[in-house]
């Protein structure tokens, strides 16, 4: 705009005009508008949406012309140009308008088809309802984590899973773990993840439907920790469970089983442990298959009952659970808690250590390794948000969010995924046991007063313990529950008090940061932190102010809680970022409103309890400002305090796991199927083929014999199955089923006979592939084929004996197709049964070679994109 004098001149002009304008000589938009305010338009539709540039040039030439009626005509002309702006600005908005309502409602749409694609897909925390239609703060608030339908419908569900007998398996390697006074903050190795995995085993073996879950985890028999660390096996006691618990067994509960791994009389970091993850995949192994065959012979009528999933928790656990998922070709399940991706990036922002210092110290490209792996083998991600999906999983080779979501759509509309393959992710936010917490009604001014029936119990030794810190124990504290941690921003809360006066005149600060002997016994990172808070301390001269108790039990963190409560104070957590916020929720139990980090889970536990407030953790100002005005303002205190106890029993337990038991229950169960023809007695009726024959309509490889690999044989998508009946395909399965039955025994006789000149020929009852202790893959690019034949030959030459004895098999991996493989065989004077399968086509197909060479050198398995 070119200043405001010429506005002024302007409005004055048109307001001498207006009334002198003749209505025979008014222009068109005078005749359309009848009543036209000039002034008024030109204010409303002018000024506030226009370039007046040209417009202005036009009044100077109007403003220098000297005649009243050439004036008139100009400024009529004027008043023109700018009905029509105002014309051309409103068809443009409209048209804008349109085009955002189209997109609006092509994103609808395609909202709707993804949910109607995937909606047996989400769980109850991805779908969404209301939680409360208006927040403390007098705004909208819509929850995205609803879990507690009614106890009518939790009833419901546990009738459903009566009769199932579930065996699950979960795992967790680093930090002290055992079932009661876990010493919670003793390391950065023993924190929130340690409870976590110990309640959920306690939990799930609480649920109807399931048998056992065994927590497998490292045992350590060190002197510097205690005794109950060495204890192969502790049962679990379960909390409350007199409305799920099935029919005790003899085996069944929660269990956790400490593996020996590692060195085995110290006590070592989880950085340090990955070394020996290996050495736990052994010992894991063996205690799972020796488990299965106990409960085969308890519930399972002689079969072993095989784990229904195995759950990796953080990168050394996933990294183990993938091995063990793959030796027993059972569903894996992966929670990371912490990522290392973000961790990286995180310390990378920092800029305290470089790239190679961060390696060595947390070991982060190992720990990306893990998680990498345990991405590609898992087949459901549990995470605790919707933010840990976006901001940190995305950061995964092995995940993309909206690559995610097509892949999902297309295994819904039965569409070749091209072997592109990314987990589930499923949020599902920890649970919490409430049954015991009774939040305190009273105050520090004004006791609960007791009776002769119901007298008032004294009050707890921690209590004293705390307020021995404090000049006036009777202000409202501010309590913060985290190990002395960077992470976890203890100094900029410090700081934040410090700096602000009122909020040092209203209030007292706790701090419990772990249990410590002395500074000096601690580890460098966390000593550094404490020391920085001391010296805060020191710095702002909080003394009388600020607690820091050297110990607490684990069970004594309620009465924490309670006492916060008591001082009509406020929870914090402060952490840079926080992955979910357990204590929050414990906070929230015990009637204390919070202030938490705005990065991470607190946002959602936030969105559904509507509690608090949300702060910038690296902002000291805006700490200080949400801690004052909930200390200073009751009315909002008690608001926060009311909504956070109303909305509580959205997260428990009970409604965790039935969340947890429905997605285990969505992956198609799997379970061991190969042995060594070694394994039994040869007499044995359960290892007879006919028996084996019986369950091959039952496993997920269809097999459909073939001499050429054509094209619509190898196609990715079976469309040459659906097109065929499925009568015309049953039987089809049943006579290869037949041939390959008579190629057994055919096979069995040579065997018999003595005649061992072919190996190939004296599989036994067994295919090929299930007696190899070893299989190689022959994947090598060279120019030419003789190139391929004379390095497959040299690979040959040196394992010719093993290869003889058929320990060791062959897998041909080229870019060719099955036609083109069996010429090549042909002229190389190779014979199809040297390898065990075939994968053809730049990886597209997987053919294997077949028991009876009557029917053709190849079988195509058609379902291996369904499980690559």
């Amino acid at each position: 705009m070119a200043g405001n004098d010429w506005i002024n001149s302007y409005l004055e002009a048109i307001l001498d005009v207006g009334p002198n304008l003749d209505d025979a000589k008014s222009s068109l938009l005078l005749r359309e508008r009848g009543r036209f305010s000039p002034t008024r338009y030109f204010v409303e539709e002018v000024i506030t949406g226009f370039d007046e540039t040209d417009l202005h040039r036009s009044w100077v030439k109007a403003q220098a012309t000297r005649s009243p009626q050439e004036r008139n005509t100009r400024l009529e002309n004027m008043c023109w140009r700018i009905w029509n702006l105002a014309r051309q600005k409103k068809q443009l908005e409209g048209e804008l308008n349109q085009r955002k309502a189209k997109r609006r409602l092509e994103r609808e749409r395609g909202h709707r088809e993804a949910t109607a694609d995937m909606s047996e897909d989400l769980s109850e925390g991805e779908k969404g309802d209301t939680v409360s239609d208006v927040s403390a703060h007098g705004e909208s608030n819509k929850g995205r984590l609803p879990r507690l339908n009614s106890v009518d419908a939790m009833e419901t569900w546990a009738s459903q899973q009566k009769g199932k007998k579930l065996y699950i398996v979960l795992v967790s390697l680093h930090g002290l773990i055992r079932g009661e006074d876990m010493e919670l903050g003793r390391d950065s190795d023993t924190g929130g993840q340690v409870k976590y995995v110990v309640e959920l085993a306690r939990a799930l073996g609480s649920m109807p439907g399931v048998y056992r879950v065994d927590l497998l985890t490292r045992q350590v028999a060190s002197p510097d920790v205690d005794w109950s660390y060495g204890e192969p096996t502790e049962m679990l006691t379960p909390r409350n469970s007199e409305d799920f618990m099935d029919e005790m067994g003899e085996s069944s509960g929660a269990y956790i089983v400490r593996i020996p791994f590692g060195p085995r009389d110290k006590y070592i970091p989880k950085e340090l442990l990955w070394p020996y993850i290996p050495e736990f995949v052994d010992g894991a192994l063996s205690h799972i298959i020796q488990m299965s065959n106990v409960l085969g012979e308890q519930i399972g009528s002689g079969k072993p009952v095989w784990p229904v999933a195995i759950h990796g928790h953080y990168a050394d656990a996933g990294d183990s659970a993938a091995l063990l998922s793959g030796a027993l070709n059972v569903p894996m399940l992966f929670t990371g808690h912490s990522l290392g991706r973000d961790k990286l990036e995180q310390l990378l922002k920092q800029g305290r250590l470089s790239r190679d210092e961060i390696n060595t110290t947390y070991k982060i490209m190992r720990r990306i390794e893990a998680e990498e792996l345990s991405l590609d083998t898992s087949e459901i991600v549990i995470t605790s948000t919707k933010q840990e999906i976006d901001e940190q999983w995305r950061l995964y080779d092995g995940f993309d969010p909206v690559l995610e979501r097509k892949l999902r759509a297309r295994i819904r509309r039965n569409v070749s995924c091209y072997g592109r393959f990314m987990p589930r992710m499923v949020i599902i936010p920890p649970g919490m046991e409430f049954h015991h917490i009774v939040p305190h009604d009273g105050d520090m001014d004004g006791e609960t007063e007791g009776n002769e029936e119901h007298p008032s119990s004294p009050d707890p030794p921690i209590w004293s313990e705390i307020m021995r810190f404090f000049s006036n124990p009777r202000k409202p504290m501010i309590l913060a529950l985290a190990r002395p941690d960077p992470k976890k921003n203890i100094t900029t809360l410090v700081k934040a008090f410090g700096e602000c006066r009122p909020l040092r005149e209203l209030a007292n600060l706790t701090l419990i940061m772990g249990n410590r002997d002395g500074i000096d016994e601690m580890s460098s990172t966390n000593a550094s932190v404490l020391l920085s808070v001391l010296k805060l301390i020191d710095k702002y001269d909080l003394y009388g102010q600020v607690a820091y108790p050297k110990h607490h039990k684990q069970f004594e963190v309620p009465d924490i809680y309670r006492l916060a409560a008591k001082t009509k104070g406020v929870f914090i957590n402060p952490a840079f970022i926080e992955p979910f916020g357990l204590t929050l929720i414990e906070a929230a139990a015990h009637g204390l409103p919070i202030v938490a980090t705005k990065n991470g889970g607190p946002v959602d536990i936030h969105r559904v309890l509507d509690n608090g407030l949300l702060v910038d953790p690296h902002d000291q100002q805006s700490i200080a400002d949400a801690l004052l005005k909930l200390v200073a303002d009751k009315q909002l205190w008690a608001r926060c305090r009311q909504n956070g106890l109303k909305n509580i029993h959205l997260f428990s337990w009970p409604e965790h796991c039935k969340t947890y038991l429905s997605r285990i229950a969505s992956c198609k169960p799997r379970h061991p199927q190969w042995q060594r023809s070694d394994d039994g007695a040869e007499t044995s009726e359960s290892d007879s083929p006919s028996d084996s024959l019986r369950d091959i309509q039952d496993i997920s490889l269809n097999l459909k014999f073939s001499m050429d690999g054509d094209r619509s044989g190898a196609s990715g998508n079976d469309n040459s199955l659906d097109s065929e009946g499925n009568a015309d395909r049953k039987s089809k399965l049943e006579n290869a089923v037949l041939s390959w039955s008579r190629g057994v025994l055919k096979d069995q006789r040579k065997a018999g006979s003595g005649d061992r000149a072919d190996h190939s020929s004296s599989t036994g009852k067994f295919p090929a592939l299930r007696k190899r202790k070893h299989i190689f893959v022959i994947a090598i690019d060279c120019d030419s084929n003789e190139d391929l034949l004379d390095a497959i030959r040299k690979i040959f030459e040196a394992v010719e004996k093993e290869r003889v004895e058929g320990s060791i098999g062959f897998i041909l991996s080229t870019f060719m197709t099955i036609s083109e493989i069996h010429s090549f065989l042909i002229s190389g004077a190779l014979n199809a049964n040297d390898f065990d399968a075939f994968i053809c086509n730049s990886g597209s197909d997987l053919f294997y070679s077949t028991i009876n060479p009557e029917d053709g050198p190849f079988v195509i398995d058609f379902y291996y994109h369904s499980h690559i």
